[in-house]
């Protein structure tokens, strides 16, 4: 057989196994994606406690230490949340005032040069949507229907997810060392390295995001406040969970904000949150990620691109947010378990 043949096929073979192997895993995961899902929330909630847990553990107790750890974090994101809902309540008025003197404006904007559209074709939208809702409205109840479904899979993920943490941030290194001790020793060595390494770089990422997003969320919520936006800080709230999905969740953000700006203040406001997306972009992609998360990841922005694009076609927004880290943890055990000799080539 011809050598370049016979290595082709060596290759083929070989790729054919390791797609089988990477379908049968997502196969697996999509499944029960419930319980990857909670597990991955309970992994994120560890990267982030743990270090509050030991702290109050140096004067509590461990167990008192871990409760009042996850006690504290759950009642913060509560108060959070609550603070947004009395924001929307009681700017409810004035903002649908607004937005209804907003609408206005944008409409004689349309219709002026250079757009010159027909205002009959926004005189009946209003009521073209309401025939829509009134037409569709067993459609409308039963995705309701499936939605309250869906809120019970999420309140039954986060249990679990609340269940696991308490495991992982008590005692989560020796559930780990037990694990090992499981496996044949030749191996053990080998696997206790690349779990020393992939829990370094998810936590490192963890908390390097977290870090991104809280700044980002902070610059936003400033301007829009200058700007007299309405909602400036559930936007900002909003900024900040976005930015958990790289390159692309931040501009959704503050696309979004551009058209409350829009229809509450005009369109030069508008304009400026959208010369904000461009600011904010670079500060994110040249200064944070670069100080903040190099120490934790090195992925090159194509790596990464593919990597959300591809969990987003996979597992939707959920893929979309785990990918990179998932990416970046096989790519630091691929590392850890290279021969010391070996040649490393930064991937930057």
């Amino acid at each position: 057989m011809n050598p370049t043949l016979r290595t082709c096929a060596a290759y083929a073979w070989r790729i054919l196994v390791v797609g089988a192997v990477v379908y049968g895993a997502f196969a697996v995961l999509g499944r029960f994606h419930e319980v990857a899902v909670a597990v991955f929330l309970a992994l994120v909630g560890t990267a982030m406690l743990r270090p509050v847990a030991d702290l109050l553990a140096r004067l509590l107790p461990r167990p008192l230490a871990v409760a009042l750890a996850l006690i504290g974090s759950i009642v913060l994101v509560l108060g959070v949340l609550s603070l947004v809902g009395e924001t929307v309540a009681a700017e409810s008025a004035g903002l649908e005032r607004e937005f209804g003197d907003g609408l206005g404006r944008i409409k004689r904007w349309l219709e002026a040069p250079p757009f010159r559209l027909n205002p009959h074709v926004l005189d009946g939208l209003q009521s073209r949507i309401g025939a829509f809702l009134s037409h569709h409205r067993s459609t409308l109840i039963s995705t309701a229907l499936t939605g309250v479904g869906r809120l019970v899979e999420v309140v039954t993920v986060f249990a679990l997810a609340l269940f696991c943490s308490v495991f992982f941030i008590h005692s989560g290194d020796r559930h780990w060392d037990w694990f090992c001790t499981q496996l044949p020793e030749t191996t053990r060595d080998r696997v206790r390295i690349a779990g020393r390494a992939a829990w370094r770089t998810f936590t490192g990422y963890t908390r390097g995001i977290v870090l991104v997003a809280a700044t980002n969320a902070v610059l936003v919520g400033l301007a829009l406040f200058a700007l007299g936006v309405p909602l400036a800080f559930p936007l900002a709230l909003l900024e900040f969970f976005a930015a958990f999905v790289p390159l692309i969740g931040s501009p959704i953000a503050l696309a979004i904000a551009a058209v409350v700006a829009l229809a509450a203040q005009g369109p030069v406001v508008a304009a400026v949150v959208i010369a904000l997306i461009v600011v904010i972009g670079q500060i994110e992609g040249h200064l944070l990620h670069p100080i903040v998360m190099s120490w934790a990841v090195r992925l090159h922005p194509v790596v990464v691109a593919v990597a959300v694009i591809g969990g987003a076609i996979t597992a939707g927004v959920l893929g979309a947010v785990v990918a990179v880290p998932l990416v970046s943890v096989l790519w630091s055990v691929r590392q850890a378990l290279r021969p010391v000799g070996a040649s490393v080539r930064p991937a930057t």
